[in-house]
C-alpha cells in the first residue's frame, strides 16, 4: 500500500478548490439576458416536468433569498424539517412551497426582483472565504463543506436552470467555456462520493475526460477506506488507468444532472479498460436527486 495514497488530510480528496467567486456575475448577466428576451408564450412553457419557465426563474429566486438570509443576514428561521422527512424530501417540498407561491407573481416582476436580488447574490459570493466551513455538499458526501465547494455547487444550480430554461424555449446549451468548465469540474467533485460502495485494490484509478472547449480530465484513485480526487502519490499510473471514461460536454453535464440516465451516457461515451468501473463512475450525479 502506498503511504502516500492513504494519507488525505482534510478535504483534499476533494481535489484542488475551484474559485467560482468572479463567475457568479457573469452568470447572473447571461441569466437576465435570458429572461429578458423571451416572449410572452415562452413563460408558460415546461422547463422541467411539473415546472414552467416562470416556476423554474421562482425557484431561482428562492434560492437567491435563502441564500442572502441565511448567510448574509443570518436569518436562523426558516422551514423546518416535518417528522421522519429526508433532505431530499424537505428540499422538494420547500421548492414546492415557494414556486406554488410565486405563480401570483408576474414576468416582469419576477424578471426585475431577480436583476435586483441576483446582483446582491454576486456579490456576496465575490467577498465570500473559499476555505471557510459552510453549507454540506450531500452528493459530495462532505458536511460541513468548504465555502469554495459550497459556491460552486450553487453555481452549478444557477447555470443548470438557466439552460432548462434555454432548452424550454428553444435554444441550445450555453457553450461559454468559463462558466461551463467551471460547472464540469464542480460536478466531478461527486465522483468520490459516488464510487464509495465500489472496492477496489489500493491505487486503481479511473479517469474521466470530457472534450471541447471545456475540456477537461479527473483522476479518481483508491484509497484504503475511500476513492479521492487529489493529486496521485508517486508510484501510481496515471497513464494508465484501470478505466477511462471519455464524454462530450454535452454528455457530462446532462448525466451529472441526470438530465440523461447512465446507461444512456454509456452508450454515447468512449470507454477503455474495465468497463464496470467505467459503469460505476457513470452513475455520478451532482445534484439533490
Amino acid at each position: 500500500m502506498n503511504a502516500q495514497l492513504a494519507d488525505v488530510p482534510g478535504h483534499s480528496w476533494l481535489g484542488a478548490p475551484i474559485d467560482t467567486r468572479p463567475l457568479f456575475a457573469p452568470e447572473q448577466a447571461a441569466l437576465m439576458a435570458t429572461l429578458r428576451g423571451l416572449a410572452p408564450a415562452d413563460w408558460g412553457k415546461e422547463a422541467v416536468p411539473g415546472w414552467s419557465v416562470r416556476d423554474v426563474a421562482a425557484h431561482i429566486l428562492g434560492d437567491f433569498y435563502g441564500r442572502l438570509a441565511r448567510d448574509r443576514d443570518g436569518l436562523g428561521e426558516g422551514p423546518a424539517f416535518a417528522p421522519g422527512e429526508t433532505l431530499e424530501a424537505f428540499i422538494h417540498r420547500i421548492n414546492q412551497e415557494w414556486v406554488d407561491a410565486c405563480r401570483r407573481v408576474g414576468p416582469t416582476a419576477l424578471t426585475d426582483t431577480l436583476g435586483l436580488i441576483g446582483g446582491q447574490v454576486s456579490r456576496f459570493f465575490e467577498a465570500t472565504d473559499p476555505d471557510s466551513p459552510s453549507l454540506g455538499v450531500s452528493w459530495a458526501g462532505v458536511d460541513p463543506a468548504p465555502m469554495w465547494l459550497d459556491s460552486a455547487r450553487d453555481l452549478t444550480e444557477f447555470w443548470t436552470h438557466r439552460q432548462q430554461i434555454r432548452h424550454a424555449v428553444g435554444q441550445t446549451t450555453d457553450p461559454d467555456p468559463r462558466l461551463l468548465s467551471a460547472v464540469l469540474d464542480t460536478f466531478m467533485r461527486a465522483l468520490p462520493h459516488t464510487l464509495r460502495e465500489v472496492t477496489a485494490p489500493v491505487g486503481t484509478q479511473i479517469q474521466v475526460r470530457v472534450d471541447g472547449p471545456a475540456r477537461g480530465s479527473w483522476t479518481v484513485t483508491a484509497l484504503e477506506n475511500r476513492w479521492s480526487l487529489a493529486e496521485p502519490g508517486t508510484g501510481t499510473d496515471t497513464e494508465h488507468p484501470a478505466a477511462r471514461v471519455g464524454l462530450d460536454a454535452e454528455t457530462a453535464w446532462r448525466l451529472c444532472t441526470r438530465g440523461i440516465e447512465p446507461d444512456a451516457a454509456l452508450d454515447r461515451a468512449r470507454i477503455d479498460g474495465d468497463r464496470q468501473l467505467a459503469a460505476a463512475a457513470c452513475q455520478i450525479v451532482s445534484i439533490i436527486y
